[in-house]
C-alpha cells in the first residue's frame, strides 16, 4: 500500500472533518433546513473576506466568478488594464476580449511582481479605464502582486480593481473594506480546503454601482439576481448543496484558527519550502515577491522539470504542480496553501530530494529536510501550534 500525498495548489486536501461533513444526508436546498446552514455561511464568508459586503456563491471553478467579475461591472466596448504576468493573468485578458471589452496589457515577467508605477502610468496615458484586472498570487509562477500599493492608486477615483484571490485569500492578509479592493474573487479548493465546484466573488458599493449599469451579457454568472436570493439565504439556481455543507465546516476550522494565525501559518510554511530548495542549489522562480501559496522553483540545468514532477508522483507518490504556459518544462511548483502543516512540507522535500538523485541530479541527502527543520525550530509559535 502507498499513502498518497497532494502537494498542489488546487485541489488541496480536504480535512476529515469536512469530508464527514459532506458525507451526511444531503438536504433540499429549498427547505427549511438549509437557511440556517446558509445564513451562517454567508457570515463566515463575510469574516474571512473581511467585508460588510455580500459574498456570492455560484457553483463552477474560480474562472466562473472570473467571468462574472468582467460581465457584470463593464459594459460594451469599455477599456480595461490588465496585468499579464502568467497564465491567469492572461486569462483576465481572454475574458474580456471574449464579452468585447478593450485592454491594454501590462506584460510582467513570468515570477515578477506588477511595479505599482506601471499601473499609474498606464491610468494617467488613457484615462478612458474602467477597471484593473490583477492577480494577487500568480498560481502559474509563484509569484505575488503588491495589491495594498495598486489599491492607493485605484481606491479614490471611478476605477474598479478586480483582484483575483483564487490563491490568495485565506493565505495572506487581504481586507477588502480596509484597503477598497472593488471585486474580490476565489475559489472553493484551494485556502477553503474544499473539492472544486464553488466560486466566489463580492463587489465593493462602488462596484455594485457599475453593476447597475452594466449591459454585457450574462444569466446564470448575474450577481444582481443571485445577491437578491443570498439576502433570503437562498440561491437562485440549485447550490452545490453538499460543497456548501462542507463550506460551513470549513469555515468554522478557519475561524477558530483565527485570520493572524492562518497568514502566520502559510508564511511559514512558504519560508520552510523556499529554505529547503535553495539549501539543495535550487534557484526560485519568483525570488523577490514570492508567493505564501505555492512556492516555484526552477529545474537544474538540462533537466526537464516535467520529469522530476512524474518521478514524484509515480515513484513516491507525491503530487505536485509543473509549469504552464512559457515555463512548463521549467519550474516545478510545490503548494502549501489550506490543510496543510509542517511535516507535509518535510515530506515533499524529502521525496524531492530523492526524485532528483534518481533523475541524476546529486543532492545530500537530508540538507533540505535539515534546513526547512531549522526555519520551523525558529518558528515556536507554530510547533506550539501544532501539539497542541
Amino acid at each position: 500500500m502507498n499513502k498518497r500525498y497532494l502537494l498542489t495548489p488546487g485541489p488541496t486536501p480536504v480535512p476529515e472533518e469536512v469530508l464527514l461533513a459532506m458525507a451526511k444526508p444531503i438536504i433540499h436546498h429549498r427547505a427549511a433546513d438549509f437557511i440556517p446552514l446558509f445564513e451562517e455561511v454567508r457570515k463566515g464568508l463575510k469574516w474571512l473576506y473581511q467585508t460588510k459586503e455580500e459574498v456570492l456563491i455560484f457553483a463552477s471553478s474560480g474562472t466562473g466568478a472570473m467571468e462574472a467579475a468582467v460581465t457584470n461591472t463593464l459594459c460594451k466596448g469599455d477599456h480595461a488594464l490588465v496585468v499579464r504576468g502568467g497564465k491567469f493573468g492572461e486569462r483576465w485578458a481572454e475574458i474580456c476580449k471574449a464579452y468585447g471589452v478593450k485592454t491594454t496589457n501590462i506584460d510582467v515577467t513570468w515570477g515578477e511582481a506588477v511595479d505599482p508605477n506601471q499601473i499609474r502610468e498606464a491610468l494617467k496615458r488613457s484615462p478612458d479605464i474602467k477597471a484593473v484586472f490583477v492577480q494577487a498570487s500568480e498560481t502559474s509562477t509563484g509569484a505575488s502582486h503588491p495589491i495594498k500599493e495598486i489599491s492607493e492608486i485605484t481606491r479614490n477615483t471611478d476605477i474598479l480593481l478586480v483582484v483575483d484571490a483564487i490563491t490568495a485569500l485565506g493565505v495572506v492578509d487581504l481586507p477588502m473594506d480596509l484597503w477598497g479592493l472593488d471585486v474580490v474573487v476565489t475559489g472553493s479548493q484551494k485556502a477553503l480546503m474544499l473539492p472544486p465546484g464553488l466560486a466566489f466573488i463580492a463587489l465593493s458599493e462602488k462596484a455594485w454601482k457599475a453593476a447597475e449599469k452594466s449591459d454585457l451579457p450574462k444569466f446564470y454568472f448575474n450577481v444582481k439576481k443571485e445577491k437578491k436570493n443570498h439576502l433570503t439565504n437562498q440561491t437562485a439556481y440549485t447550490p452545490a448543496v453538499s460543497l456548501v455543507i462542507g463550506l460551513q465546516k470549513s469555515l468554522q476550522m478557519m475561524q477558530k484558527e483565527g485570520l493572524p494565525a492562518i497568514f502566520e501559518r502559510h508564511d511559514k510554511l512558504a519560508r520552510a519550502t523556499r529554505a529547503g530548495a535553495q539549501a539543495i542549489g535550487l534557484e526560485l522562480y519568483a525570488p523577490h515577491s514570492p508567493s505564501a501559496a505555492v512556492t516555484s522553483v526552477k529545474s537544474p540545468a538540462g533537466l526537464d522539470a516535467q520529469e522530476i514532477v512524474k518521478r514524484l508522483k509515480n515513484h513516491y507518490h507525491v503530487t505536485i504542480a509543473g509549469g504552464q504556459g512559457d515555463a512548463k518544462g521549467k519550474i516545478f511548483r510545490i503548494a502549501h496553501l489550506g490543510y496543510y502543516d509542517r511535516f507535509d512540507i518535510i515530506v515533499s522535500l524529502s521525496a524531492l530530494e530523492m526524485a532528483l538523485n534518481d533523475l541524476g541530479f546529486s543532492v545530500e541527502l537530508g540538507r533540505a529536510v535539515a534546513a526547512a527543520e531549522a526555519e520551523f525550530m525558529t518558528q515556536p509559535a507554530m510547533a506550539k501550534a501544532a501539539v497542541a
